[in-house]
Order: structure tokens, then C-alpha cells, then sequence
């Protein structure tokens, strides 16, 4: 009897062992996933936060598109101070820093990673904490987080950044035209999602594609209302593009 009192308490004890081990492993998991979202938001901002426009204009020799033009540190601006060759660097300059934070997103948390770091990257490039979190527009970003996220809807999103950023007739109706651009790519990812549509190159639509396409297309439209409302905004007719955004 004392023998199998014995064996009990030690399967006890070892069952309670076993069970706080558990409870460690994951409370660290907890910890370990939580440090990789906030470092993928982190990064992600960070990326997107980085001056292209105004580094380049600097490089290039140009006006400062904060104090010149629209004043706002976008594409379509710098093109028009500095020239189309600048112009179309901070352009592309703008759709890299999505993509990276978008992959860093995808290397730390997985597949829908991808869209917390590219909305962060947005997120930073249009309320920057470097510029009392006054940026571009976003669009160009929003190209990289398409490309990343949601490829078959690029050629549009490229579409309206290329178009505005190059078209003056275009430029004075950019945030009409990235108001139905946004509604689109909304709407299409929620579809994708909600049909199982396939996603080549990217990961398979979940609810968060929709998710961050919103939140994204949320921002950028702030930022263009902003522009046209707040002190020192510019009116819609000599509003620049989100291009540069």
C-alpha cells in the first residue's frame, strides 16, 4: 500500500511538473510571437518612413519638395521640382519599401505577415514621426503591398500611381480616382477572400488581405483629405498625386 501511496504522489507531482513546464513553453511562445508582431510593425513603419523624396531631390541637386512645388514629399512633386528622372527614383524608391517590409512581415510571422508589414510601411511613409508625421500620400507604397500581397490587381494600382504622377488632367482629380481605385482593390480582395480566388506570388487570400487593403486605402485617403482640408493643404485642382506618395 505505501508502495503504490508512493507511485501515485510521484505521478502526481511529476503530472504537475509536466503541466507548469507547459504553461512556460507557452507563455514563452506568447512572448516570442508578440515580440515578432511588434518588430514586424516596428520595421515596417521604420521602412516606411524613410525621407526617398527628399534624399533624392538632395542627391540630385533639387529643391526641397517640402518647401517647393505642392510641398508635398511625393513623386508627382519632385518630378515637377527636381525632374522626371528623380521623379520616377523616388517612385520606385516608394513601391521598395513596401515590398521589404512586406517580406519581412512574411519571414517573421508567416504568410500574413506580409500585410502587417507593408500597412505599417504605409502607414509610416504617410504620417512619419521624423516630419511631425506629415508625409506623402501613400499611393506608390500601396503599389508595393499589392505587388506583395494581391499581384493580380498590381497593373491598376500601378496604373493610378504612373497616371497621376504623369498626366497633369490626371493629378487634379488623383483623389477621385484613388477613391475608386481603393474601392476596387478593397472589394477585389474581399472577394478573393471570400471565393477562394488563387493569388499567384503571393499567400492565399485570408480575411486579412481585405483587412490591411482597407486599412491602407483608409490612410491614404486621409492623408489626400488632409492635404485639401487642413492648414497649409492645397486645393484639389493643384493637389499633387498620391503617386508620390
Amino acid at each position: 500500500m505505501l508502495c503504490e501511496r508512493n507511485r501515485r504522489e510521484s505521478a502526481r507531482v511529476h503530472a504537475s511538473d509536466t503541466g507548469e513546464r507547459q504553461d512556460i513553453v507557452d507563455t514563452q511562445g506568447l512572448l516570442a510571437q508578440g515580440a515578432k508582431l511588434v518588430g514586424t510593425a516596428s520595421a515596417g513603419y521604420l521602412l516606411g518612413t524613410t525621407p526617398s523624396a527628399v534624399v533624392a531631390a538632395r542627391v540630385a541637386g533639387g529643391a526641397d519638395p517640402r518647401r517647393s512645388g505642392t510641398g508635398n514629399p511625393g513623386a508627382a512633386n519632385v518630378a515637377a521640382t527636381s525632374g522626371a528622372t528623380v521623379g520616377l527614383v523616388v517612385l520606385v524608391a516608394d513601391v521598395a519599401k513596401a515590398v521589404a517590409a512586406a517580406r519581412l512581415g512574411g519571414r517573421w510571422l508567416g504568410p500574413d505577415g506580409r500585410h502587417l508589414g507593408a500597412v505599417a510601411s504605409v502607414i509610416g511613409h504617410c504620417h512619419p514621426v521624423w516630419s511631425g508625421f506629415r508625409g506623402g500620400k501613400g499611393v506608390a507604397t500601396s503599389v508595393g503591398q499589392v505587388l506583395t500581397t494581391f499581384p493580380i490587381y498590381a497593373p491598376v494600382d500601378a496604373a493610378v500611381a504612373l497616371g497621376t504622377a504623369a498626366a497633369p488632367k490626371l493629378a487634379a482629380d488623383a483623389e477621385r480616382i484613388t477613391t475608386i481605385s481603393s474601392a476596387a482593390w478593397v472589394g477585389s480582395t474581399l472577394l478573393a477572400w471570400r471565393r477562394g480566388w488563387s493569388n499567384p506570388g503571393a499567400p492565399v487570400p485570408t480575411v486579412w488581405l481585405p483587412v490591411a487593403a482597407a486599412v491602407s486605402s483608409a490612410v491614404i485617403l486621409g492623408r489626400f483629405r488632409a492635404e485639401r482640408r487642413g492648414p497649409g493643404g492645397v486645393s484639389p485642382e493643384h493637389d499633387e498625386s498620391g503617386a508620390g506618395s
